[in-house]
């Protein structure tokens, strides 16, 4: 059984599932064929499994703002929604959060003489994680290059290749944008 966010379909592929996950996206699985995909930029992605439950997940999100705006406090929750949703997916699902390991990737600083948003991203992932106690095994965060990660959310396996700083126009889009953090909720639900 797969769980993906509402933005995105998963494919299947020649030897199992292969799922995309694009910024403000997390998916989850226990499908021991699937593998997830994603390129960075400044944003960070994290991959996160219970290797007793066998299954795992990606998340990718950027911070909004910047500190010098006073939008810390902003980004923060922004962050913490993103990776609760990662981390609830994965507990709906059986893992159990005293055995969740994650691997992270991206924060590289793309843009020079600007608020280097990777690095806030970067800290803030590793952060969450001491935080919530969740085991940091690696990854590959900070640089000034892209990258394009592969996770295999049950066995926990991760490749990445580095991108050529000179040659992505795929960050275009994050260059000059910023996501729109999550609407503030006083806890009630509309059901239709």
């Amino acid at each position: 059984m797969i769980e993906r966010s509402p933005l995105g379909v998963p494919s299947s592929v020649t030897g199992g599932l292969r799922v995309h996950v694009v910024q403000g996206e997390q998916f989850v699985t226990d499908d021991p064929e699937a593998v997830l995909t994603t390129l960075l930029g400044s944003c960070v992605a994290a991959c996160m499994r219970d290797p007793v439950a066998g299954v795992g997940g990606m998340n990718h999100f950027l911070l909004p703002g910047n500190r010098s705006q006073g939008t810390d406090s902003q980004a923060q929750r922004h962050g913490v929604h993103a990776m609760e949703l990662l981390v609830n997916a994965l507990l709906s699902r059986g893992a159990r959060r005293e055995r969740l390991e994650a691997k992270l990737f991206g924060g590289a600083r793309l843009i020079d003489g600007l608020t280097d948003v990777g690095r806030q991203n970067a800290e803030f992932a590793e952060r969450f994680l001491a935080a919530e106690r969740i085991r940091h095994v690696g990854g590959s965060l900070l640089g000034e290059h892209g990258r394009k990660v592969q996770f295999w959310p049950v066995s926990g396996r991760a490749r990445q290749s580095l991108m050529e700083r000179e040659s992505i126009q795929v960050f275009d889009v994050e260059r000059r944008t910023r996501p729109v953090p999550p609407v503030e909720s006083d806890g009630s639900v509309e059901l239709f």
